[in-house]
């Protein structure tokens, strides 16, 4: 499904990438209070991920995905071997070149797809809403998957059963190359970027592309969620990620994917993983 829209700019993607590798570097300490929050946080008041969302970020409401990169990859079956210059490993390579759609639709495996390693590259619909005051939800119409981004993991890593999204800690990071000392955006400063950013680990082994790209169980996902408004009214969400398997991949696979805000839920598609075709 692709939304229209004007195309966002090569230089604002490139930014966002900068931002990722900065937030992987500065790590994910927990939420950082922005704005007007910070006389709060100065004063021991302990605000939610909700209370502390930076004015120009609400992530909140209904988006589609517009595909401007590797068409003929996300709205169509791609061709078995077109790997799309994945960097796999040999052992990846070996699996990819093995894929069997028949053996993952008879074994139930049809969401390999669908995990977090992919679902946001999956042309389709997103609705995202907090599910509390710490957790931020993304549920997708492509797959019917939802993803949960907990600002307040109250669970270790290593308790967490792996599935195919996952579990995903989040938190608000300021502004673009600021160094470590200078992590707290400054509400006078006009030019601080904040953007949502987000680890996931604990992931279910799947898919990169639907014919059968592979990713492990060791599978790192980081990535940032930044939205912004063209003077013509359209707000984007740009969701950019860095993807590291020591398994499967040869060096880390970054993407980055479009989405364009609806004014409401109208065209919300639910509809089932399929191992046959991008829907």
């Amino acid at each position: 499904m692709v939304g229209s829209g004007s195309v966002i700019s090569t230089d604002r993607q490139n930014s966002h990438r900068f931002a990722l590798v900065l937030a992987g570097v500065l790590g994910l300490g927990g939420v950082l209070i922005l704005g007007g929050a910070t006389a709060l946080a100065q004063e021991g008041i302990r605000l939610t991920a909700r209370e502390s969302t930076p004015p120009d970020q609400d992530l909140t409401g209904y988006w589609v995905s517009v595909v401007t990169q590797h068409w003929h990859h996300r709205m169509r079956m791609p061709p078995r071997g077109d790997s799309a210059k994945i960097p796999m490993s040999a052992e990846g390579e070996r699996l990819f070149h093995g894929w069997d759609p028949a053996a993952d639709k008879a074994g139930g495996e049809e969401c390999r797809a669908y995990g977090a390693g992919n679902i946001m590259r999956i042309p389709g619909r997103l609705h995202i809403h907090w599910a509390n005051d710490n957790t931020l939800q993304i549920d997708t119409d492509s797959g019917m998957q939802t993803r949960l981004l907990r600002f307040a993991p109250e669970i270790p890593a290593e308790q967490v059963e792996p599935s195919w999204q996952g579990r995903s800690v989040a938190a608000w990071v300021g502004r673009e190359g600021a160094p470590e000392g200078d992590r707290y955006a400054d509400q006078n400063d006009p030019d601080a970027a904040r953007y949502l950013a987000a680890s996931t680990t604990r992931l279910r082994p799947g898919y990169l592309l639907k014919n059968g790209v592979p990713y492990s169980a060791s599978t790192r996902i980081e990535e940032n969620f930044d939205t912004f408004t063209e003077p013509n009214g359209d707000t984007w969400l740009v969701v950019n990620a860095i993807i590291s398997d020591p398994e499967y991949l040869a060096r880390p696979h970054v993407t980055s994917n479009q989405f364009r805000k609806l004014p409401d839920g109208t065209g919300w598609d639910p509809t089932p993983c399929s191992v046959d075709h991008p829907r």
